[in-house]
């Protein structure tokens, strides 16, 4: 189910962004979001009749991976469109804490929704939050919505014409590829290696709970200090120290052997992130001109997706064939290094806020 959200997500990512920038993101948004109402509406009447077979839900999840790849770039290009410069960083941490309390608290929401009362309510619901979210996109417009390309070419040219932007617009290139060292070793620590590191130490399903939530909510609390207070000046150093920042705590959680020891470590890694995210996400938005906004999200969301089926199987992998604190200390090392490359880069000490 996974693979197929994910296959067609990553495959039409770039023709996704690229027609962003075309028809403008708030319409590719609110078909998106009519697309899943619509998705929702099926899968709650076809369960409650037959169940839910395999097919059905493969089919499902191809749906939904082919609207997130139109859906996601436009919805990432928002924040620039909604407010001024000057509160881009701002909006892009509100916007980011809200993102980790719905994904705390939508996934076992969801979970004890399905256990209790069925996949069907679950799908009534899944559409009532998607209608509530189309009435808020007809209602808000943006008050710096950019032009559409003054040159209309195919779809598979201006989606390549963003790959070149993004690489040669000074401070853009150097900070996807510190997003996608970021996102190859920061999102398997959570999703994969606390819960083995939670196995082997004998702290129980309890336990790694405890950790992720410690973890998303240090990356809450920084995200919405940022938000009431802006970024610091020199975004790209901040940002850079706050990657290694997560290496030194995902190093704790390593070595650690008691729980409260790990708890440290991953409020840690939960800071720190939120420091890292809420100082480079605005200047891919910032630097990015203004016609290309949806085109150099789409290959943000495009770099961190190949990153993540590269080390997710790695990590697996490794923490499998040795240990998973080995797996650990693998990611906290790339942190590091990463970090370190950032440091190097004058392009990357050279962004301010």
């Amino acid at each position: 189910m996974l693979s197929a959200v994910a296959l067609p997500r990553t495959l039409l990512l770039l023709l996704g962004g690229a027609v962003g920038d075309r028809v403008g993101p708030r319409r590719v948004m609110i078909i998106g979001d009519a697309v899943m109402i619509g998705v929702a509406l099926v899968l709650a009447v076809t369960t409650t009749w037959v169940g839910a077979p395999v097919p059905l839900l493969v089919v499902a999840a191809l749906v939904v991976g082919t609207n997130d790849a139109f859906y996601l770039p436009s919805s990432g290009s928002m924040p620039r469109q909604l407010v001024e410069d000057d509160a881009v960083a701002r909006a892009v941490a509100l916007r980011h804490s809200g993102s980790q309390l719905v994904g705390v608290v939508g996934a076992p929401l969801g979970g004890v929704l399905v256990a209790f009362a069925g996949v069907p309510a679950a799908a009534w619901l899944d559409a009532v939050t998607f209608a509530i979210v189309l009435v808020v996109l007809l209602r808000v417009r943006p008050r710096f919505a950019p032009p559409p390309p003054a040159r209309r070419k195919n779809l598979l040219r201006e989606a390549g014409d963003g790959i070149r932007v993004a690489f040669t617009t000074e401070g853009l290139g150097p900070a996807l590829l510190l997003v996608a060292g970021a996102a190859g070793a920061i999102l398997p620590f959570s999703s994969i290696l606390i819960p083995l590191m939670a196995q082997e130490h004998g702290w129980g399903a309890s336990g790694a709970g405890l950790l992720v939530g410690v973890q998303a909510a240090g990356t809450v609390a920084t995200t919405l200090v940022v938000s009431r207070r802006g970024a610091g000046s020199r975004a790209g150093v901040i940002a850079v120290g706050g990657l290694a920042a997560v290496g030194v705590g995902q190093m704790v959680v390593g070595l650690a052997g008691a729980l409260p020891v790990a708890v440290g470590g991953a409020l840690l890694t939960g800071l720190a992130g939120g420091l890292f995210v809420t100082h480079l996400t605005p200047v891919l938005l910032k630097a990015a001109p203004p016609e290309y906004l949806a085109r150099v999200q789409a290959l943000l969301a495009l770099v961190q997706s190949v990153t993540l089926l590269v080390t997710n199987n790695v990590i697996g992998s490794v923490a499998q064939a040795f240990r998973p604190e080995v797996a650990v200390y693998g990611c906290a090392a790339v942190l590091l290094a990463c970090a370190a490359a950032g440091l190097s880069s004058g392009a990357v000490r050279r962004i301010t806020r």
